[in-house]
C-alpha cells in the first residue's frame, strides 16, 4: 500500500485506522475521512487555480466539484486495490462492502487524512497529486459536469447508434442499505459492462462510465 500510495508511514497505526470501517472496530476511519475530504478540496482547488489561470471562479468551482467526487475516488481505490485491504465487519463483508463505492471513496479520503497526520500538508498534497495529475491528463475538461450516462448517450446519438440498455443483475443488502449490480449493454458495439452502487442510478452511472471508457480506447 505504501509503495502504491507513494508514502511510507512513520506511524503505521494511521494507515491501519484509515483502512478500518466503523463496522470492524471503534477505532475506525471516519475522523480521518473528515480530514481527507477537506484536504482534497483544498489541494485540487490550489492545483486548478495554478494550472488554469484564465478560468473564472465559477468555472474553477465547476471543475473542482466534478473532480472531487465519489466516482473519481472509486477509480483511485481500484488502482490501489483498496477493496481487498479494507477491514470490514462480518455483515459488511457479506453484503459486498469491499466493492461498495461509498466505502471505497471514504477510505481514499481517510488515507489522505492519514498522510496529513503522519507527515504534514506537503506530504499529503504530494500523495493527492500523484493520483490526480495522471488522471487529469486523460480527462476531457469540456465534458466535466456531465455524468457518464449523458456522455455515453450523446456519443451514441451523435453516431446514430442504438442506446444502451441497463439491467439490474443483483441487489444485495437490506432495504435501507442496498448494493445494486447493473449491466450496461450496447448491442451494436458488442460492449457489455457492469457497475455497482448504493442506488440503481449510481450503479448505472458506474456501468456507463466503464462503457464510455472502453469506447474511448477504441
Amino acid at each position: 500500500m505504501s509503495r502504491q500510495l507513494g508514502h511510507v508511514f512513520k506511524q503505521p497505526q494511521l494507515l491501519q485506522r484509515a483502512l478500518t470501517h466503523r463496522s470492524f472496530a471503534p477505532d475506525h476511519n471516519e475522523r480521518l475521512e473528515f480530514l481527507g475530504d477537506s484536504l482534497l478540496g483544498c489541494v485540487i482547488a490550489k492545483y486548478l487555480y495554478i494550472e488554469f489561470p484564465d478560468l473564472s471562479e465559477g468555472d474553477l468551482s465547476r471543475l473542482r466539484s466534478n473532480l472531487v467526487k465519489e466516482s473519481t475516488l472509486v477509480i483511485f481505490a481500484q488502482q490501489l486495490k483498496l477493496g481487498s485491504q479494507l477491514r470490514l465487519g462480518e455483515g459488511e463483508l457479506k453484503s459486498g462492502g469491499c466493492s461498495r463505492p461509498s466505502i471505497l471513496a471514504d477510505a481514499v479520503e481517510a488515507l489522505f487524512g492519514a498522510v496529513l497526520m503522519d507527515d504534514g500538508f506537503e506530504a499529503a498534497e504530494r500523495v493527492v497529486l500523484n493520483l490526480f495529475v495522471p488522471y487529469l491528463a486523460k480527462v476531457d475538461m469540456t465534458t466535466l459536469g456531465k455524468d457518464a450516462k449523458t456522455l455515453l448517450q450523446e456519443y451514441l446519438q451523435g453516431r446514430r447508434l442504438s442506446l444502451p440498455v441497463y439491467t439490474v443483475l443483483e441487489t444485495q443488502g437490506v432495504a435501507h442499505d442496498q448494493l445494486f449490480q447493473v449491466e450496461c449493454n450496447i448491442s451494436t458495439l458488442k460492449i457489455s459492462t457492469r457497475g455497482a452502487g448504493t442506488s440503481r442510478r449510481n450503479a448505472e452511472q458506474q456501468a456507463a462510465l466503464a462503457a464510455y471508457q472502453i469506447i474511448g480506447k477504441k
